[in-house]
């Protein structure tokens, strides 16, 4: 099937697509995170097993220097790679620091960041969350053409659900009238209807955002879990756990059963925002590669 319209008596609705499609879709539109360390690693050349043109994330790590990030954005350009790294409004020190940090990566050629508030319990400067970072009016000085923002489908620790959307609508609201690309990349889950629920409860605010859910890279379960309880995703972790014995924690994790779940969806859903999946790879940079480059085979049509 193809996505053209069909007629439903007075409305035209788009046409159902397959689920083989659905998958191509998203994984043509994935992406991964990996850090300054990852990244240098690798060495002066690109992997053959990195994929062209992605988004890789860089996040900022507790008690790093954020100018870390700047070679690693310097190396994923030259490899023809999208760098996109985290900016956390907590961790901005001041104004001049801010503007500093994006003087640099506009002269290194970064065009996109991924704004959040940061793992940073009190703000080291006057920015405590992306809402006054936004409000400063820096963001639109060093030739940004898209943020992306993070959105949290198991809720989040000190914000309610009314407050989220609220804040989500209003970086919407901002990207439209300064005309930069918006999109949300959701913390990675490990239970398919708080992500589809999630999606679901947002169609009209993101009604004109893409949205990439957050996966889980494959990786031994019992080291996964351990990542969750530190990146609040506690709710499903615990979820996960449920039927779990010693053995079985041994095993091999993979995202499999939610990807094919997120190809169902796309399929059944055309008007959706989710656009694509970001990987956390928890288990490698190489690992998780080779399973976004396989993933297609887990959809039959």
């Amino acid at each position: 099937m193809t996505m053209d319209s069909i007629s439903d008596g007075n409305r035209t609705l788009p046409e159902l697509v397959d689920p083989v499609s659905a998958a191509n879709a998203l994984l043509s539109q994935s992406s991964l995170e990996a850090t300054p360390k990852q990244i240098v690693d690798l060495g002066a050349t690109a992997p053959e097993w990195m994929h062209q043109g992605m988004r890789v994330y860089v996040p900022f790590l507790p008690n790093a220097a954020f100018e870390n990030a700047f070679s690693a954005c310097e190396t994923l350009l030259g490899w023809g790679m999208k760098p996109v790294p985290h900016l956390p409004a907590r961790s901005v020190p001041d104004a001049e620091t801010l503007r500093a940090w994006l003087a640099s990566l506009q002269r290194i050629g970064v065009k996109e960041v991924l704004l959040i508030a940061g793992d940073t319990e009190k703000a080291l400067g006057p920015y405590q969350d992306t809402l006054a970072l936004l409000a400063s009016g820096i963001l639109t000085e060093y030739g940004l053409t898209g943020m992306g923002v993070a959105g949290h489908p198991e809720g989040h620790p000190k914000a309610d659900n009314t407050a989220l959307k609220e804040a989500l609508m209003f970086k919407r609201d901002y990207a439209k009238a300064h005309g930069l690309e918006l999109w949300v990349v959701t913390q990675f889950s490990f239970d398919d209807e708080s992500l589809i629920k999630w999606l679901d409860e947002h169609q009209t605010i993101l009604s004109s955002i893409p949205v990439y859910l957050g996966l889980a890279g494959p990786t031994r379960l019992k080291n996964l879990l351990a990542y969750a309880a530190q990146c609040g995703v506690s709710t499903s972790a615990k979820a996960l756990r449920k039927n779990m014995n010693a053995a079985r924690l041994l095993r091999p994790w993979t995202p499999d059963a939610l990807f094919r779940t997120l190809c169902e969806y796309k399929a059944t859903h055309p008007s959706t925002s989710l656009q694509g999946i970001h990987l956390f790879p928890f288990g490698g940079l190489k690992q998780s590669n080779q399973w976004l480059s396989s993933a297609h085979l887990l959809v039959s049509s």
